[in-house]
């Protein structure tokens, strides 16, 4: 179906992650000759924004599980771009990137921003922010409805 507009599924769910695999496409492609893959690019950006962080603080900013977040970050850590540390209660762990992680970081962001810019470019500026804000709106409120007894 490429160039051709894509039928709009009746369910939220199959929509997000239509879009969600498309865009990761996009900036997998990009980032191929980086070594890193849209998942690692997106830790290591919030490793350096945020500085030393709680795995279970990341895993709640990217909606990402626990198991899936370990997987992810096994790799970045054997390539010492982040290190870890134990944090007071044994099953938490402090994550912070590394020198050389700031390094493939910087050396990957023009790679990112090619794809930002082609994504952008497309879609046009305005309509990608409100998306963002869209997106943001609904990872928030997703853990309320969880939370609510079937309402």
């Amino acid at each position: 179906m490429s160039g051709g507009s894509l039928p709009t599924l009746p369910c939220a769910c199959a929509n997000l992650r239509r879009a969600a695999r498309a865009v990761t496409q996009l900036y997998d492609e990009a980032l191929r000759d980086t070594g890193l893959r849209a998942t690692q690019f997106t830790l290591l950006q919030v490793l350096s924004l945020r500085g030393e962080t709680q795995q279970s603080q990341i895993g709640a900013m990217l909606a990402t599980d626990s198991t899936t977040l370990t997987r992810t970050l096994a790799p970045l850590r054997a390539r010492r771009w982040i290190r870890s540390r134990p944090g007071d209660d044994r099953r938490e762990r402090y994550w912070s990137i590394t020198e050389a992680g700031q390094r493939c970081l910087a050396d990957a962001r023009p790679a990112w921003e090619t794809a930002q810019r082609r994504l952008k470019g497309r879609v046009g500026a305005e309509r990608l922010s409100a998306l963002f804000r869209d997106l943001a709106e609904i990872a928030r409120v997703v853990p309320e409805l969880m939370s609510d007894d079937g309402a």
